[in-house]
């Protein structure tokens, strides 16, 4: 499994039936049994969802629309400086309630209009090869749970703002809309887990933590940088690199830290030639060269 998997909590039903969320020693909310209890009902409402049900209508605490609230507020501030101006389109378009948590079926009927994408619920971590393949059929796996109140600009892991205000905003543009069709697309013809590593490694660098150059200012696009109160502001420190796939796909980095090395597009249509062209084109044969062997592992 990819190296992002670490950042979910696990999630587990136990003999009797019970859902619960393992939440790492460092959690903020690891000792608040509340937000524990909170974050298992949660997960449950996600694991009891089917195909083609609404999605679950969380009720929101006090505390969690605070939070959003909190969060909303200092992301939208930092997203004009610093978005690119494709999201910032798609933003507007968009127009999520800054004052509330939005529940997932009101972010597809916003988001289908635009871009055709619609939001599914997840408890946790969805299999690598299921989440990137839902995109060929315009379907986001999104968690439903939100950070801990006592940090509200910071999680450990992704969460409602990050799924929400980090990705829907990016599907709301037509163009990374469809590059992320594109990458599901690609999951179809990949057979090894390897290349299925390599394709979503040059995700990350790119939908997850793009940069592009909009006139002489360098704008953040990937949806981990327009969710991060941290890291939005970070990246402009980061050692910028032209855009190159097989550096994307094979570089190591921990997701536990700023990212020191992030890949500059010098326009969107450069995204889309670029990172669009390797999803249209990638193969296990194509990344073989790349990866010494390792695609020699199928799945069966």
């Amino acid at each position: 499994m990819f190296d992002e998997a670490q950042l979910y909590s696990p999630v587990t039903t136990g003999a009797d039936g019970d859902v619960t969320v393992h939440l790492s020693d460092e959690h903020p909310g690891v000792h608040d049994p509340e937000y524990r209890a909170r974050r298992n009902a949660i997960a449950a409402r996600a694991l009891a969802y089917r195909p083609g049900d609404p999605a679950p209508r969380i009720d929101y605490t006090d505390d969690e629309q605070e939070v959003w609230r909190i969060v909303s507020a200092e992301l939208r501030r930092k997203h004009r400086t610093y978005a690119s101006h494709e999201v910032l389109d798609g933003e507007r378009r968009l127009d999520l309630p800054a004052d509330r948590i939005p529940q997932l079926d009101e972010v597809s009927a916003k988001l289908v209009p635009l871009s055709g994408f619609r939001y599914v619920p997840a408890a946790g971590l969805v299999p690598l090869r299921e989440f990137f393949g839902s995109f060929a059929e315009r379907i986001f796996h999104s968690t439903q749970y939100i950070r801990h109140h006592s940090a509200p600009l910071y999680t450990p892991e992704p969460d409602a703002v990050h799924e929400i205000i980090g990705h829907a905003n990016q599907l709301a543009s037509p163009r990374f809309a469809a590059l992320y069709a594109a990458a599901g697309a690609a999951v179809a013809r990949l057979e090894t887990d390897a290349a299925l590593k390599f394709l979503a490694d040059v995700f990350w660098f790119s939908m997850e933590f793009g940069v592009v150059r909009e006139g002489n200012e360098i704008r953040c696009y990937g949806a981990g940088l327009l969710s991060s109160y941290g890291e939005i502001e970070e990246f402009r420190r980061a050692e910028l690199r032209p855009l190159h796939i097989v550096e994307m796909g094979t570089r190591t980095y921990d997701i536990t830290h700023y990212q020191p090395v992030l890949y500059c597009a010098a326009s969107v249509s450069e995204i889309e030639d670029v990172v669009g062209g390797f999803f249209e084109m990638v193969t296990d044969e194509v990344v073989a060269p790349y990866l010494g062997g390792a695609v020699a592992d199928r799945r069966g």
